[in-house]
């Protein structure tokens, strides 16, 4: 049975999902319908291109280097534990818009948490944001037996004027590997902004 995770919950991974190794976490989203008011010609009209990427973090939550950032131009981990699935440019279809496999027992032990996150590609110069977005979550699935462990449903009207999300992570804490759902609305310009928060 899945888990639906509140902002903030915290799950054990190997309580849930006992011998879990290989998990796939999913992001998905719909862009809100826009009104078909008299003025609806003056609103953007620009596809919606959010990117999800993962950002590995040493003991002290910093970035060690830029190898660690797993994201649409650079697909796969050095270690081969985490590989982003794909770049989704407009976020259309059901389910999952982009996936992103990860191997747990593979994870080098200077990596002590994953960030998952998403941002807006050209969120300035396309004049978008999260209060734009609807139906967006972030799942985890067994990938052993393609069970949903747990997913995470975020509103969009509640991130009005965000255009980067830090939506979960995965950590170690005593040798187990943990969930927490975070769903943080954040203003940045791109990955790079976001990326050197961490750095």
């Amino acid at each position: 049975m899945t888990i639906n995770l509140k902002k903030g919950q915290r799950i054990s991974l190997a309580k849930e999902a006992p011998g879990l190794t290989r998990l796939m976490c999913g992001l998905g989203w719909d862009v809100a319908q826009r009104s078909g008011g008299l003025l609806s010609f003056l609103s953007n009209s620009s596809d919606f291109d959010l990117d999800a990427s993962v950002l590995c973090l040493n003991a002290t939550d910093k970035l060690k280097n830029n190898g660690d950032v797993i994201y649409f131009s650079n697909l796969r981990h050095r270690s081969n534990a985490i590989t982003h699935l794909g770049d989704n440019l407009t976020g259309e279809g059901e389910g999952d818009d982009e996936q992103i496999v990860v191997d747990l027992p593979q994870i080098p032990p200077g990596i002590s948490k994953l960030v998952f996150v998403v941002n807006i590609y050209n969120c300035t110069s396309r004049k978008q944001d999260f209060g734009q977005v609807n139906n967006a979550f972030v799942r985890l699935v067994d990938l052993a037996n393609n069970r949903e462990i747990a997913r995470y449903n975020l509103s969009g009207q509640e991130y009005s004027g965000k255009t980067g999300m830090i939506m979960a992570e995965i950590y170690r804490h005593n040798g187990d590997w943990k969930m927490a759902a975070l769903g943080n609305g954040i203003q940045v310009n791109g990955l790079e902004e976001l990326v050197r928060s961490y750095s």
